[in-house]
């Protein structure tokens, strides 16, 4: 696994959270995916409200009738790295959206272990 700082490229895909892959959440498969390719780390993030190309809104307020919620997998990593994994993704997402944004990694540490 790589440690980026200074420019990197952040990879965003944007999906629901009941969309699947193989009967598993898709979000899950690209972490995966992600994690088997070597790239520096990747995190999921639920929405609370959102719409897509559908126009459908989706939330999680209470008496809702959608709870197909907006799901946000965000991974940082060189660019080299992140734009090897993008074929992966072609894969697996036919409804979403996918963005890339260049982004500089002010520091990439994991904390200090105590013995």
């Amino acid at each position: 696994m790589t440690r980026p700082t200074g420019s990197a490229l952040r990879l965003t895909v944007f999906v629901g959270e009941h969309d699947t892959w193989h009967h598993k959440p898709l979000y899950s498969e690209i972490v995966h995916r992600a994690h088997a390719a070597g790239l520096a780390g990747a995190s999921v993030f639920r929405g609370i409200e959102g719409f897509g190309a559908s126009s459908l809104i989706h939330t999680s307020r209470l008496l809702s009738l959608s709870e197909d919620l907006p799901v946000a997998i965000v991974i940082v990593d060189t660019e080299e790295r992140v734009r090897a994994f993008l074929p992966q993704l072609d894969e697996l997402v036919t409804e979403g959206l996918v963005t890339l944004d260049a982004c500089e990694v002010i520091r990439s540490a994991e904390g200090e272990k105590s013995p």
